[in-house]
């Protein structure tokens, strides 16, 4: 943790000339921010993108193997879970280096996942229920590993249409509250894959670890928060 907040130190300070003050340097400061972010963004789009470019290219190369739709159903299914996964790992990154606005770097990973996550259902829509609703609910229904992932896709709707600014103002202190569902969501989804996968479980309990390490960083903020609201409680009964 302490190594990580003096290396982002350091590297704000190779803007600064010898002898300069650096808190004289704010709009400079505000201007490598904005730069970082931006490099950061164009690395998320580059990154999230690219699965989709490969599945794209191999329709059309025909490199996706002897059964395209498994192919296309498995990669769209495991880029959505490590977006999930890359979006909950913002706030441990901002709480450890000290960095706050990597924040911003949330809602076009936790938009790409949802992309992924659209795609994934459609091809299961499309391809394995040929637009047959009937069958849809049936399959949903009968076949709990469906279940689940379309519960954890139907927990993402709500993420992806709010996530907007103006939804944030809108909704106020509830925003929050809704987009508590990655938890759900990212929790539902790798439960569904470590159901879908009946031999080699390594990689799902691989992506359960990862989560359940991301979760348990996180109790001490949330009994901290628990903490915080009930003295606040106690202290408006007693006034």
């Amino acid at each position: 943790m302490a190594m990580a907040k003096r290396f982002l130190n350091f590297t704000q300070g190779w803007t600064f000339t010898a002898g300069s003050n650096p808190h004289s340097n704010l709009g400079s400061n505000t201007m490598i921010q904005k730069h970082r972010i931006l490099v950061c963004k164009m690395l998320i789009w580059v990154a999230a993108l690219s699965p989709g470019a490969w599945l794209v290219a191999g329709l059309f190369l025909n490199w996706l193997g002897a059964n395209p739709v498994e192919t296309l159903t498995h990669i769209t299914g495991m880029t959505t879970l490590v977006l999930l996964l890359v979006t909950l790992s913002v706030t441990p990154l901002r709480r450890i280096t000290g960095w706050n606005v990597a924040i911003r770097l949330r809602r076009p990973l936790g938009l790409f996942a949802f992309f992924y996550a659209l795609i994934h259902f459609n091809i299961w829509f499309v391809f394995d229920q040929v637009f047959n609703w009937r069958w849809m609910v049936e399959d949903i229904i009968e076949r709990p590993y469906i279940t689940v992932g379309f519960s954890a896709f139907v927990t993402l709707i709500p993420l992806a249409l709010t996530s907007t600014k103006g939804w944030m103002r809108r909704l106020g202190i509830r925003w929050t509250k809704i987009h508590r569902g990655i938890y759900l969501a990212t929790t539902l989804g790798v439960i569904h894959y470590y159901w879908l996968v009946k031999a080699d479980v390594r990689l799902p309990l691989l992506l359960a670890f990862c989560l359940s390490v991301l979760l348990i960083y996180r109790i001490p903020g949330w009994l901290e928060k628990r903490r915080r609201t009930i003295a606040r409680s106690h202290g408006s009964d007693v006034s």
